[in-house]
């Protein structure tokens, strides 16, 4: 039995709860478990956690796919094994002492690049006679230099006199940490993660990059944007549904001397729905409260649909849906609150504003940096039409 093991603690500093920061519409972890998942020689993902938050980010997209719901367990990790000085490969000892398998993978959340082409070519090539190990690498074109003990510098790998050009020269490899195989036996016997006889995997030279920084966060993202490497995860929205109160305002209540309540509205959020329109996107609120100021806000937006004074948001998008014969994974909703939850969970793509409750920031696609009347359907519609999921 072939197991992935992928490590994914909460207590990152240079991005707090980076595992699960949204990339390109998903969960960072999300793209590694993908990958693992569509693995045809890998039988079970387990990932592994010490935080809440990542471990109910995960049941929320695994309980979305069929695939991952068969394959994806996450599990608990423990303190001792998450802190900042513990090695990884004191979570895989642990995990092993725990669980029955005969080889595992270990793959780094931090490598959203990884595809499960790479992984299948790993398990071909550990699969050889004499094969004890497998690690993902990238050549590298560039030349080393190094200090000598008499502060001069030399060359490494290559003769200063014979410069070659970079056509000619072979390079050098470097790991990646995207993933590591090896057998169960030579874990527990050597506690590393890898060794004996050991084979590389070349991957693709920009998966080179890790994520630790939030400049690597900017490049990696751009990259998966170029290579198209989510295509087939995006799914078309043809209708584009917000709770009003909380998403569209501030969720403040205001109140003139005469007793008239007022809210307060971001008129970035009409440019979001006008190029809605544009696109042809159904759009339209639905919403718990019954007020006429909604109704002239819809009407000042020409939304589609309005449905105030809504107790089941589940049944009303889904009664909607059937009038305008679309599936429910081609709807965006966006919500902020509990009662937002049920709704977020049955559409294709869910969203909520920075500020929303946490409960709701624990499950949806797509968290917005921006809070609640202050700009979150502009932004939610920036990144769709980023992802392609609008055209």
């Amino acid at each position: 039995m072939n197991v992935a093991f992928i490590p994914v603690r909460g207590g990152s500093k240079s991005i707090p709860l980076k595992n699960i920061k949204m990339i390109c519409g998903k969960p960072l972890v999300y793209w590694v478990v993908k990958a693992a998942c569509e693995c045809e020689y890998i039988d079970k993902v387990y990932v592994s956690t010490d935080n809440e938050k990542i471990r109910n980010t995960v049941i929320n997209f695994q309980n979305k796919s069929n695939i991952m719901n068969i394959k994806v367990e996450v599990i608990e990790r423990s303190e001792e094994s998450a802190s900042d000085t513990a090695s990884t490969e004191s979570a895989m000892l642990e995990f092993a002492k725990k669980y029955e398998f005969e080889n595992i993978v270990l793959i780094q959340a931090t490598s959203p690049l990884l595809k499960s082409n790479d992984l299948n070519r790993g398990f071909i090539s550990f699969n050889n006679e004499h094969v004890d190990s497998v690690l993902s690498v990238v050549r590298q074109k560039r030349f080393i230099w190094k200090e000598d003990v008499n502060s001069f510098y030399n060359a490494m790998n290559y003769d200063i006199f014979k410069r070659p050009r970079r056509q000619e020269f072979e390079g050098y490899l470097v790991e990646n940490g995207a993933f590591y195989i090896t057998s169960k036996k030579a874990l527990l016997k050597t506690k590393n993660r890898i060794s004996g006889n050991i084979k590389v995997i070349e991957m693709d030279e920009n998966s080179f990059l890790e994520i630790d920084e939030p400049s690597d966060w900017e490049i990696i993202e751009g990259i998966m944007l170029r290579e198209k490497i989510r295509k087939n995860d995006v799914v078309p929205i043809k209708m584009f549904l917000t709770d009003c109160d909380g998403c569209l305002t501030d969720a403040g209540m205001y109140y003139s001397e005469n007793g008239d309540e007022l809210k307060k509205f971001n008129s970035k959020d009409g440019m979001g729905f006008k190029i809605l329109r544009e696109y042809g996107i159904i759009t339209g609120i639905i919403t718990g409260e019954d007020r006429k100021l909604n109704k002239r806000r819809a009407e000042k937006l020409h939304l589609d649909i309005l449905e105030d004074g809504c107790e089941d948001k589940v049944t009303a998008i889904k009664m909607y849906c059937d009038k305008r014969g679309i599936n429910l994974k081609n709807v965006c909703y966006i919500g902020d609150d509990i009662n937002d939850i049920e709704a977020l969970k049955v559409v294709g793509f869910s969203c909520c504003p920075q500020d929303a409750v946490d409960k709701v920031k624990s499950i949806v696609d797509f968290v917005a940096k921006s809070k609640g009347g202050e700009g979150v359907i502009r932004e939610v519609v920036e990144q769709l039409l980023k992802l392609g999921a609008i055209k």
